[in-house]
């Protein structure tokens, strides 16, 4: 995904912050009062808030600026430096007020306590600060609003419709007027309750949103719903619903960070804003697995939407992806081969092949593979195009490719319940790998062709046809 926001160019404006963590174990009770004493061992700096956006924008591959409001301490320093260490590059306004630090004790993953150091900023700060900031050169422009008083959104909304650069809000509080006028809001569930009221049903929900979108001439809601997914309402009347995406859920903090991030760097890259919120539920679905205010890289978005279309581009991830079948019960069966032309023999194949078990994965010999293989000529579709192919097959699971000449290495690594062969081999001797899967307890099975149906027929037919077309 990294190179798809590479083209997007984003300014994150709001309140920045810095989210300090204390790690200790808590062994014993204070004698001092009933609380748990923790010896702390290490700590560590992250930046939060408007800056943990930022953050995940440049995770994602887009280019970040990011203007806060901050005080003229180590704080500020850490915070600045962090973010050019993360490639965002920092606009702060310094002026006479702490910077916005949050600190939070842990044992064992387990949060014991959290302090906050704040000072709300002066109006007049605020209003300084979206005065100078500059969207040249900008493709998408964020507001991060932790209701800590660094942002006034009107200034920055008209000068974002002005330039034409789609302007996505964070919101907090009830007063959401202050907001008219922006492309997207995306308000959790609670934000939006407090100012639409509850609902009983989608519907509900939907009508209440399309209201909202009018009273504030604003394009375009995504309300994040939690363990319940999120809701897209837009302006034309039409809904999209994302289904939550996490296995398993260990932080929730800076969730809202990487859905805001990630809709504006698709939005800043050009895609839909459907697009847009589709890849933010999956990144959702991702950061909370992790503990504290963390970030999605653009490695790990594009191998979770790769692994959603059954497509692995590494060895490890397949291997993962049978084991967790096995987990479940389900008997994994591998193939092999080419597959250059998919034709019925294949169709035919791959369907008897999933009958042998509850999973199938297709392994595809990369184009040098393939060329190594069968001769300069081939092959005559691409690997990225024979694996979506494949993909798309309604017997197939899953699909990887493989640079060497046999798939014995990704067998190793996989370890197939079952591997089956089809063609002309007369037993399972013939087959290679089967000795592998023999030796760790699996299955090896060797099934008929298909007559006359064959990717070098094809090909032959092809070539006869334009030679007899040509004389």
């Amino acid at each position: 995904m990294s190179h798809i926001f590479s083209a997007s160019r984003v300014l994150v404006v709001g309140d920045v912050m810095l989210d300090r963590y204390w790690h200790g174990d808590a062994g014993r009770i204070s004698p001092e009062a009933p609380v748990p004493v923790v010896r702390v061992t290490h700590d560590e700096a992250r930046p939060g808030g408007a800056a943990n956006v930022a953050l995940n924008l440049s995770s994602l591959g887009a280019a970040v600026t990011c203007a806060g409001l901050v005080g003229h301490d180590s704080d500020a320093d850490l915070l600045e430096q962090t973010l050019i260490n993360h490639n965002v590059n920092p606009l702060f306004t310094r002026v006479d007020h702490r910077t916005i630090t949050k600190l939070r004790v842990l044992s064992q993953a387990h949060q014991m306590i959290r302090l906050d150091f704040e000072t709300p900023f002066d109006v007049s700060n605020a209003e300084s600060l979206a005065q100078s900031v500059s969207l040249d050169g900008m493709t998408a422009v964020v507001l991060s609003d932790y209701a800590k008083g660094s942002l006034e959104p009107r200034l920055l909304i008209q000068k974002a419709r002005e330039a034409k650069i789609p302007v996505v809000v964070d919101p907090k509080g009830t007063h959401f007027e202050r907001y008219r006028g922006a492309t997207l809001l995306t308000p959790n569930r609670a934000e939006f309750e407090a100012v639409c009221g509850t609902w009983a049903n989608d519907q509900e929900l939907i009508e209440k949103g399309q209201k909202l979108i009018n009273e504030l001439d604003i394009e375009t809601i995504l309300v994040t719903r939690s363990e319940q997914g999120m809701t897209l309402i837009m302006r034309d009347g039409s809904v999209h619903q994302f289904a939550a995406t996490a296995r398993e859920v260990a932080d929730v903090t800076g969730a809202g960070d990487t859905v805001i991030a990630t809709v504006a760097a698709g939005l800043g890259s050009g895609m839909s804003m459907a697009e847009s919120a589709e890849l933010a539920n999956r990144a959702a679905g991702i950061v909370v697995s992790k503990l504290g205010t963390a970030t999605v890289s653009g490695r790990e978005l594009e191998r979770a939407l790769a692994v959603d279309h059954g497509i692995f581009d590494r060895a490890e991830d397949a291997a993962a992806w049978a084991e967790q079948c096995r987990a479940q019960g389900e008997k994994v069966v591998m193939t092999n081969g080419c597959f250059d032309i998919l034709h019925a023999g294949h169709v035919a194949y791959l369907k008897e092949a999933a009958s042998l078990g509850d999973r199938l994965i297709v392994a595809v010999n990369s184009d040098a593979s393939v060329a190594r293989l069968k001769g300069p000529e081939r092959p005559v579709n691409t690997i990225e195009r024979r694996l979506q192919v494949l993909a798309g097959l309604g017997a197939v699971d899953a699909v990887i490719a493989f640079e060497d000449d046999t798939p014995i290495p990704l067998i190793d690594v996989v370890r197939p319940d079952v591997l089956v062969k089809g063609g002309d081999y007369k037993s399972i001797e013939e087959v290679v790998g089967y000795k592998h899967v023999l030796d760790y307890g699996g299955e090896v099975k060797v099934l008929g062709e298909v007559a006359n149906l064959s990717t070098s027929h094809l090909i032959a037919k092809i070539r006869q046809t334009d030679s007899d077309s040509t004389n």
